[in-house]
C-alpha cells in the first residue's frame, strides 16, 4: 500500500499538473470506485462537474483535493478524497488517450487557459475509492495537511493524527503517544491516529535506522529513544520521498507512469537472509502482528523485562 512519500510524490505531481482546473465531465467506469456514496456514480458526478480542483492536500497517507466554485476561491466547502489502496493510481494526459483496461474513473478537466486535460484514476486490485465528503475544522486548528493553509480536512480523515514531516506535528506530544501502552511499537508506528503516514514499509526502516525491536513495548521506550524513533521515520521518509517513493512492481508510479527508486536503498524491509549493512548479521523476517516484518537481531534486540529483587 502506498505510504507517505508516495503519496506525496502523487499529490505534487497532481499539485503541478491539475490544481486550478474545472472538472467538466466525469466518467465512472466501475461503480465500486464511488462505493461511499449512496446514489452511486450520478451522485458523484453531480457533486463534482463545474467545480475546481483549487488545492491538493495530503495528511499522512490521505490524499484530496479542495473543491471550489471558482479557481483561487479560498472557500473550499467539499473535498474530493482519494484512497489509493493497494494499487491506485492517477494519471494525468494532454489528450484523451483509450482508458487503460484498470481505469476506474475518468475526469475531463479544463485548465485556466482554457486547453484540456484527462484525469484518469487506475485501481488494479480496486481496494482504493473516490469520495465527496464534507469539509471539517481541524482538531488542533493548524492547516488540513501539506498543500494547504486552511485549518479544513475531509471528514473521514478528521481523526488521523499529523505526519512526521508535518511542521505542526507536537514532538513532544508524539513522543508521548509511542511510549503509551502495552503494544509493540511496530504496531503503534503503523496506528495512523499517533504519527500518521508510516505503513509497513518504513516501519521496519525506522526501526531499522533507531535500533529498536519491532516487538519491544510502547511503554519500554526511553524517551530519549522514542525521540530517534520519530526522527528515524521522518529521515528515511525524506530519503525516500527524494527518489519518487518506492516502487517493487507497477502497481506504484507517479501521475506520469514513472516508478519510485527507494527500493534500492531499503535496509531492513524485504531483505530477509541478506547481511545487516551494520552488523554484517543476517537479517530476519516474521510475521508480527498479521505484517511481513523484517529486523536485525544484533542491531535490534529484543527487550526482555527485568524481574524485580527481593523487597522491591
Amino acid at each position: 500500500m502506498p505510504e507517505l512519500p508516495e503519496v506525496e510524490t502523487v499529490r505534487r505531481g497532481l499539485e503541478t499538473l491539475v490544481a486550478g482546473t474545472r472538472i467538466d465531465a466525469v466518467e465512472i467506469r466501475r461503480d465500486s470506485c464511488v462505493r461511499l456514496l449512496s446514489g452511486g456514480p450520478a451522485e458523484f458526478s453531480a457533486q463534482v462537474t463545474g467545480l475546481t480542483l483549487s488545492r491538493l492536500v495530503r495528511r499522512g497517507k490521505f490524499l484530496w483535493a479542495e473543491l471550489a466554485p471558482t479557481a483561487g476561491d479560498d472557500a473550499p466547502v467539499l473535498a474530493l478524497s482519494a484512497h489509493l489502496g493497494m494499487s491506485g493510481q492517477f494519471r494525468v494526459h494532454a489528450d484523451a488517450p483509450e482508458p487503460h483496461r484498470h481505469c476506474r474513473a475518468r475526469f475531463t478537466l479544463a485548465a485556466p487557459d482554457a486547453s484540456a486535460l484527462t484525469l484518469d484514476f487506475l485501481d488494479q486490485r480496486t481496494f482504493g475509492y473516490l469520495h465527496v465528503e464534507p469539509l471539517v475544522p481541524t482538531p488542533d486548528g493548524g492547516p488540513g495537511g501539506r498543500g494547504t493553509p486552511l485549518p479544513l480536512l475531509p471528514a473521514s480523515v478528521a481523526h488521523i493524527g499529523r505526519d512526521a514531516l508535518d511542521p505542526g506535528l507536537d514532538r513532544t506530544a508524539a513522543t508521548r503517544a509511542l511510549r503509551r501502552g502495552t503494544r509493540g511499537i511496530k504496531q503503534v508506528l503503523l496506528d495512523q491516529t499517533v504519527v500518521s503516514g508510516i505503513g509497513n514499509i518504513y516501519a521496519d526502516e525506522a526501526l531499522w535506522l533507531a535500533r529498536v525491536h519491532p516487538e519491544r513495548p510502547a511503554h519500554a521506550l526511553t524517551a530519549s529513544s522514542a525521540r530517534t524513533l520519530l526522527e528515524a521515520a521522518r529521515e528515511v521518509m525524506e530519503r525516500a520521498l527524494a527518489q519518487g517513493g518506492t516502487s517493487f512492481d507497477a502497481l506504484y508510479v507517479d501521475v506520469n507512469g514513472e516508478s519510485g527508486y527507494f527500493s534500492r536503498s531499503l535496509e531492513a524491509y524485504g531483505r530477509a537472509g541478506e547481511p545487516c549493512s551494520r552488523c554484517g548479521s543476517p537479517l530476519r523476517r516474521e510475521s508480527i502482528g498479521g505484517r511481513s516484518t523484517h529486523w536485525c537481531a544484533r542491531c535490534q534486540r529484543r527487550w526482555t523485562a527485568r524481574r524485580a529483587g527481593p523487597g522491591s
